[in-house]
């Protein structure tokens, strides 16, 4: 049991920077964190990895682009834990270096349709299924993972690579976000999205500045906002500017 603590879903959290959210929120005395990979096996030996570092925490198998899995796996959690108090939608792909992504003109629909089903109907999918717990005990903290590639106002200027599918997946992200924000505002159920930057990561590569710690401090700050706090903003990494801002849509 959690013996009262807030309960922590991650999705996608065995490496990267899922595994340093949920480190992170780990460390905290009132957060019991649940590891999910589309791999048992994966989020498996995640936790035991956490455990030699004396760090507790729960695991189970979650593919956020399978609707049998979304099932059971909140089957399993209503039963354990009747409750979910977090939910950071990290569980995300970018084919950019598909050559095929160098241009919105010879973007293939087939890779569009797979990078939309991960990072936007995947993230939707899970929503739709913690909300209600949430609702429950009028308390939520959704964090989806989005990136600044994804800002419209920012796209015709940027310096960034077309990656065409990995952008236009986020923008849907950010849109599912203004529709949540929407439909949840007299709810005690706070929904952000945040751009954690360019890390250290099998997306960003080892020659990355910044590393999965680095970019896990933004997402963590908006998991635990107090009552009050925002409500459908877009962050960048906090590490930029000593503090979370907001990024334009």
């Amino acid at each position: 049991m959690t013996n009262n603590r807030k309960v922590a879903v991650i999705t996608g959290s065995h490496k990267g920077l899922g595994l340093a959210i949920a480190r992170k929120l780990a460390q905290k005395d009132d957060i019991l964190v649940i590891i999910t990979s589309r791999k048992e096996s994966d989020s498996k030996a995640t936790k035991q990895k956490l455990k030699a570092e004396g760090i507790e925490v729960d695991h189970h198998q979650l593919d956020v682009t399978d609707a049998e899995s979304v099932t059971k796996f909140m089957e399993w959690l209503t039963s354990t834990y009747g409750r979910v108090d977090i939910l950071v939608n990290n569980a995300g792909v970018n084919p950019s270096q598909v050559s095929e992504e160098a241009s919105i003109l010879t973007a293939k629909a087939e890779t569009m349709l797979d990078t939309f089903n991960t990072n936007t109907v995947g993230a939707l999918r899970i929503c739709q299924a913690v909300i209600p717990l949430m609702t429950q005990r009028d308390y939520g903290r959704i964090v989806n993972v989005s990136t600044e590639m994804a800002s419209l106002q920012q796209i015709p200027q940027d310096f960034y690579p077309p990656a065409p599918s990995y952008r236009m997946s986020k923008v849907g992200l950010n849109a599912m976000t203004a529709l949540l924000t929407k439909e949840l505002m007299n709810i005690n159920i706070l929904v952000n999205n945040y751009s954690p930057g360019w890390m250290q990561t099998d997306m960003g590569g080892q020659d990355a500045p910044y590393t999965t710690e680095e970019g896990a401090e933004t997402a963590v700050y908006l998991a635990t906002l107090p009552d009050g706090g925002s409500q459908g903003g877009f962050f960048a990494e906090m590490r930029k500017f000593g503090g979370a801002v907001a990024l334009p849509w």
